[in-house]
């Protein structure tokens, strides 16, 4: 019952971060749309029903009944169509030399032109005007220069990024608690399990006659053992200890140990171990020019390191920082595969990559999962939970910044071909065209809100037939 217990408890904190992320996601958008005065009439954290809002001043800011995601609402974010003006009640020509009276026939005129020459409009134009008409709609009188689409190509990348960023904020302040507060788990010079003789590489079995002792059995190291110095130099740590035994292929070394309070002097002698060579940035092995493995000869001694949480320093925090993102961009450049991947493990019952990309509910089960597991330290289990806010506030940061619409990247996107639409234009000496008509991108919106949604029903789905499991 305690398990089942942990396990809830565990998802409810995975839904509290994640909307806690979305919201505060939201207000990255929100903050720099109220520093350039853009008027928001909705700032809403979830999908779905309002199930709570206030009204302050002219936003309102509510909660909806899906957590799922957010958004806040911002007048005018498409601007009229070439020589038309945007007005609380639509769009119309502009022409300066008309009085109010006449400004306002004209707008008539030009609405009911515009629906005799498109009686019978095609969907995707009846959207697009759809969209236009709305964007106008939400201006009130007078606030014509508070609209989205009037503001300058940097503010509105700004809005558009203040959102991401808020997300890459939040996983950096997760991972800094973890490396800075928590620590982690780093090998020490205390040795952990100690081999008692060499196999053969290729070996299933170890045969019950020991073929070979392997150099730290025969020197007499047992587990517990604190590694204090070697020939005399103290060692500090585990990378030091390591990197002496690697080099020191056919060599006795003096070992200095700590057993129990009382330091001991042992020999051993390094026997020689054929190793691939691995890529420092990314641990893969590297090969030559004929496509075989590099492989190197170092020291063997043949024990394990014991770990313990050791705090660090700023630049880990930049290091797991970088290898989270470098993960997250993995997965995002390699979708389409990752989607058929998930596929094939939702339907046809492939097997899951750990490492690979989940909904949600997985992000859920895992935390509760390791919530649930009473024989892991609760300090362990809190960096753990901490460690996957953070990594999931780079996920929502990373797939919000693809550069399709609806996403904040596709915003940034045509923001970025506004500006240089007219800067090109300013270069030649040619009129400002005008904003970008982000309007005729709605078709492109519809379309990519129903693959994600796709995509998203596919994650879940997968995560709840064939999910990861960390714990068997």
């Amino acid at each position: 019952m305690t398990g089942v217990l942990l396990f809830i408890i565990g998802i409810v904190a995975a839904l509290i971060g994640l909307a806690i992320s979305i919201a505060l996601h939201e207000i990255g958008h929100l903050s720099f749309a109220k520093l350039f005065n853009v008027r928001v009439p909705q700032y809403m954290v979830g999908f779905g029903p309002t199930i709570w809002s206030k009204q302050s001043k002219e936003t309102e800011y509510g909660i909806k009944a899906i957590p799922l995601g957010g958004y806040i609402s911002m007048i005018g974010m498409y601007p009229p169509a070439p020589g038309e003006r945007a007005t609380a009640q639509g769009t119309g020509f502009v022409s300066p030399v008309m009085d109010g009276a006449e400004q306002r026939r004209s707008d008539e005129a030009a609405k009911r032109d515009r629906g005799a020459a498109s009686s019978n409009p095609g969907f995707v134009s009846r959207m697009i005007e759809d969209g236009r008409q709305a964007s106008a709609e939400s201006i009130p009188e007078g606030e014509e220069d508070r609209a989205f689409y009037r503001k300058p190509v940097w503010q509105r990348l700004l809005i558009m990024l203040g959102g991401p960023f808020m997300n890459l904020v939040i996983a950096g302040v997760c991972f800094a608690i973890v490396g800075l507060g928590f620590g982690v788990y780093q090998p020490t010079t205390t040795v952990g399990d100690v081999y008692e003789c060499v196999v053969p590489a290729g070996t299933e079995e170890v045969p019950e006659v020991c073929p070979e002792p392997a150099p730290g059995a025969a020197a007499g190291l047992e587990p517990g053992d604190e590694v204090l110095a070697i020939d005399g130099e103290p060692i500090s740590s585990w990378d030091e200890l390591q990197g002496r035994i690697r080099e020191s292929v056919d060599q006795p070394m003096n070992l200095t140990v700590n057993r129990d309070g009382t330091e001991l002097e042992l020999t051993v002698t390094p026997r020689p171990n054929e190793v691939y060579v691995l890529d420092e940035a990314t641990g893969a092995v590297l090969e030559d020019e004929n496509g075989e493995p590099v492989t190197q000869t170092v020291g063997f001694v043949g024990f394990t390191a014991t770990s313990e949480r050791t705090q660090q320093d700023i630049a880990y925090v930049g290091e797991m920082y970088g290898q989270t993102v470098n993960g997250v961009v993995g997965v995002v450049v390699t979708l389409p595969e990752r989607v058929m991947q998930m596929f094939q493990a939702g339907f046809l019952g492939a097997e899951r990559d750990p490492n690979g990309p989940m909904s949600v509910v997985g992000v859920g089960r895992i935390t509760g999962e390791i919530v649930a597991q009473d024989t892991i330290p609760v300090v362990d289990r809190i960096a753990t939970v901490v460690q996957i806010l953070g990594s999931l506030n780079v996920a929502l940061a990373i797939f919000n910044l693809i550069p399709l619409p609806p996403l904040d990247g596709g915003h940034v996107a045509a923001a970025l071909y506004d500006g240089l639409r007219r800067w090109f234009a300013k270069i030649r000496c040619k009129p400002d065209p005008g904003p970008f008509d982000a309007a005729k991108l709605l078709p492109v919106t519809m379309v990519m809100a129903i693959v994600w949604l796709i995509i998203g029903a596919l994650f879940i789905f997968t995560d709840l037939v064939n999910p990861i499991r960390l714990f068997e």
